[in-house]
């Protein structure tokens, strides 16, 4: 089995029903076992930031696919949520993307591994090192605390106690 770290975000509609039919089907998909998931954390948007406030998360998992096949699983889970494709880092409904897979790297135009710009954003880095912060980046060679505790980018990352 392979361990892979999931992020999740979602800032339309019921954001938290949505987040939670995520992990849902993700728990539910064969060859892939939950091993854990951060609290929730009400985020600024990056990118585009004239949108509503994301809800994100990190999820632990361990599986037996390989990281195309896992991509697809994403992929079909967001479909099935409800997710409608708009502009980048705009609006939407759930966002799944594989943040670590093992200890690779894979660089190819349909998948990126470790996703390019984890390092850079703190909604991403703050629940993944709640739930793994001695986890190490297979480009920096840095552990997940590192990487934040040097992180410059100050958008606002507040746990969503009304959602745990």
């Amino acid at each position: 089995m392979h361990l892979a770290y999931i992020g999740f975000g979602s800032n339309i509609g019921d954001r938290l029903s949505y987040i939670q039919n995520a992990i849902h089907s993700l728990s539910e998909s064969d060859g892939i076992a939950l091993q854990k998931i951060s609290s929730l954390y009400e985020t600024d948007p990056v990118g585009y930031a004239a949108q509503n406030k994301f809800l994100n998360g990190v999820a632990a998992i361990k599986t037996d696919h390989t990281p195309p096949s896992l991509l697809q699983i994403t992929i079909d889970i967001e479909k099935s949520v409800g997710r409608q494709h708009r502009k980048r880092w705009g609006p939407r409904e759930i966002d799944l993307d594989i943040l670590i897979y093992d200890n690779i790297c894979i660089n190819t135009p349909e998948l990126v591994i470790p996703h390019p710009e984890m390092h850079l954003r703190r909604f991403v880095l703050v629940p993944f090192a709640e739930i793994a912060p001695d986890v190490v980046h297979p480009v920096f060679n840095e552990t997940i605390r590192t990487l934040l505790e040097r992180l410059e980018d100050d958008k606002s990352v507040v746990k969503a106690e009304d959602y745990l």
